[in-house]
């Protein structure tokens, strides 16, 4: 590992923008670890080498001519491979699509890391079209966790958090539909935020669940986590749950000292079935932040069921007409799934977006008492590479459907949500949410910096 791997993103940056390293010399160097270590990762679907060095001569050239350049100038970023980038064929994980045309124009959120001085040097692995919670996929193969390779990176964003956690990349980009931030940040160790529902532009991704997609960064550090954030941030007419809110940004206040949060420790739900790993990360956390009590919140486990439904219901509808008439080219492990959800009944979709009122409700009265609410990211750290099951509660479940558990329901009612690498607590990571109210991702951001601060969440390079 060079030092310019090690660096943070922000302090990259600035060596950039002073003229101290080129570039050219950081895309290269980020080039060359691809090369190096992604033949045994599988993080990568399509390498960006040719633009991306375009791109830092260009923008070399720029500095040398006295011209401003944004506050990620230089830093080697990836993209999942639903996010449009133009020139590239967006893959969506999925077979289906290796054909379709090159995307014309960037996804917003790629634009807007391109804006602030982002370089894009590959697209990244995922479970096809986003329904997985592994990265294991039947055509582009599975992306291993840079921190035990015999592991899964998480998904459905496993491969850009593995590439965060090798130091492909200092900023990955990711989505969240029911947990596919969290889930890979937890597992490949690295710090994801799921923002509030309409915070970020969802313009220029591929769809899976419509009321309930996210996207969002992954980083190393907290400071690199709110900086790729506070870029992405803006309203955006080309996605209409993308609100005209004013942008809430979080960079500046990480370095608060005299912030007293309200913190509260999910229990019930959110206990059962996890592996005493996840318990002590979420302790040890509440205990760094000084979390006054364990508090509930009443019927996750319907909201969970209710995520499910609608999942199933607006995935299945999205590729019905696929599923018609070429079953056989979806991925096994999707392709059921989608199916079943296609023939769902509409009174259960309507019931289960009911019942999503309630639960909001709900949450909104824990909040009026918690700035923070604490639970485990997954419930337990990375699975084998290949395991199906998984143990919860002294039962034996499907793993790709069960690691989520704990994530959806969260998502479910679109809260912000910060999944933290509990580093030091044993040989493997793994995550816990810090969860704020909508449009506090301030909150989030200040409990995760403070855990940071203490040693106690970390995501050093892995390889």
């Amino acid at each position: 590992m060079n030092d310019l791997t090690a660096l943070s993103a922000a302090s990259l940056a600035d060596l950039v923008r002073e003229k101290k390293v080129t570039a050219t010399s950081v895309v290269r160097d980020a080039l060359d670890r691809i090369n190096k270590l992604d033949p045994s990762l599988n993080c990568c679907t399509t390498v960006l080498s040719e633009s991306a060095l375009s791109q830092a001569r260009a923008m070399d050239a720029r500095l040398a001519r006295g011209e401003a350049v944004g506050p990620l100038a230089g830093v080697p970023a990836v993209v999942k491979n639903l996010f449009d980038v133009e020139g590239v064929v967006t893959l969506a994980g999925a077979k289906l699509r290796r054909t379709a045309e090159p995307a014309r124009k960037d996804a917003a959120s790629v634009r807007s890391l391109r804006e602030a001085g982002a370089i894009i040097v590959a697209t990244t692995n995922m479970d096809e079209f986003a329904y997985g919670f592994t990265t294991e996929n039947e055509f582009f193969g599975a992306t291993r966790n840079p921190r035990d390779r015999e592991r899964l990176a998480g998904g459905s964003s496993g491969g850009s958090a593995a590439a965060v956690a090798a130091g492909l990349a200092h900023v990955g980009l990711g989505s969240d539909t029911n947990g596919s931030i969290r889930v890979p940040a937890s597992f490949s160790g690295v710090f994801g935020l799921k923002p509030t529902f309409g915070r970020l532009s969802r313009a220029g991704t591929a769809p899976f669940v419509a009321s309930l997609d996210h996207v969002g960064p992954l980083a190393r550090s907290v400071e690199d986590l709110a900086l790729a954030y506070d870029m992405m941030q803006g309203p955006d007419a080309d996605d209409p749950t993308c609100t005209t809110r004013m942008p809430e940004f979080v960079r500046a206040s990480l370095g608060e000292s005299r912030i007293r949060l309200r913190v509260g420790v999910l229990g019930g739900w959110f206990r059962w079935g996890a592996e005493q790993a996840a318990l002590d990360a979420v302790d040890t956390a509440a205990e760094c932040l000084g979390a006054s009590r364990m508090v509930e919140l009443a019927e996750s486990h319907l909201a969970r069921a209710a995520a499910f439904v609608i999942t199933a219901a607006e995935g299945g509808n999205i590729h019905r007409e696929n599923l018609r008439r070429q079953p056989g080219a979806f991925d096994n492990a999707t392709r059921d799934r989608l199916l079943a959800g296609a023939l769902l009944p509409a009174d259960f979709v309507i019931q289960a977006q009911r019942f999503r009122r309630r639960f909001q409700k709900a949450a909104e009265k824990l909040f009026a008492d918690f700035d923070i609410l604490l639970a485990p990211a997954t419930p337990c750290a990375a699975l084998a590479l290949g395991q199906q099951t998984l143990n919860l509660g002294g039962v034996e479940m499907l793993a790709r459907a069960h690691i989520g558990i704990y994530t959806q329901p969260l998502s479910f009612i679109g809260l912000p949500v910060i999944a933290a690498p509990m580093a030091k607590l044993g040989a493997l990571p793994i995550g816990v949410q810090i969860a704020a109210a909508p449009w506090a991702e301030r909150r989030a951001f200040q409990a995760a910096a403070q855990l940071e601060r203490a040693g106690l969440a970390a995501a050093p390079v892995a390889a």
